[in-house]
């Protein structure tokens, strides 16, 4: 268990720094990738489905679209053509699909959370998927 000076607090279904103090040891939160992984394993699927969506979200401020979308793409094993249908069998605008003057497949920013669902409806092992691309940022959470 991880002890912490801030408590995380359901709302929602989504989690929040409360500022009290108290353990975070039954939040996900864990002190290396391991722990997460077996951790990020006892949560519903509705949890890491927002924490996925968040983690993007936050990420792309930081290190930009093309980053988030290779890191999603290779965590969840997707070729660009895959991931294209995730992202419009999630929601996004097919249209919107592009790419940088450097040639790296790019969506809108504020079309991330489309692919969440679009990988849901997609693979039969999208919980796994979303694991692994949580896992593989784990480093990302210190800053986020």
């Amino acid at each position: 268990m991880v002890a912490s000076t801030r408590t995380v607090v359901a709302t929602s279904g989504r989690a929040r720094a409360s500022g009290i103090l108290g353990p975070v040891g039954g939040t996900g939160l864990s002190a290396d990738p391991k722990e997460y992984r077996v951790r990020l394993g006892e949560q519903s699927d509705d949890q890491l489905d927002a924490w996925a969506e968040e983690l993007m979200r936050d990420v792309v401020k930081r290190r930009g679209i093309v980053t988030v979308v290779n890191d999603f793409r290779s965590a969840a094993r997707l070729s660009e053509a895959e991931f294209e249908r995730v992202f419009a069998s999630g929601g996004g605008a097919p249209a919107t699909i592009g790419r940088d003057r450097a040639g790296n497949l790019i969506v809108p920013t504020v079309s991330l959370h489309a692919l969440v669902p679009g990988l849901r409806a997609r693979v039969a092992d999208a919980r796994d998927r979303l694991i692994e691309y949580l896992v593989a940022n784990f480093g990302e959470l210190v800053y986020v």
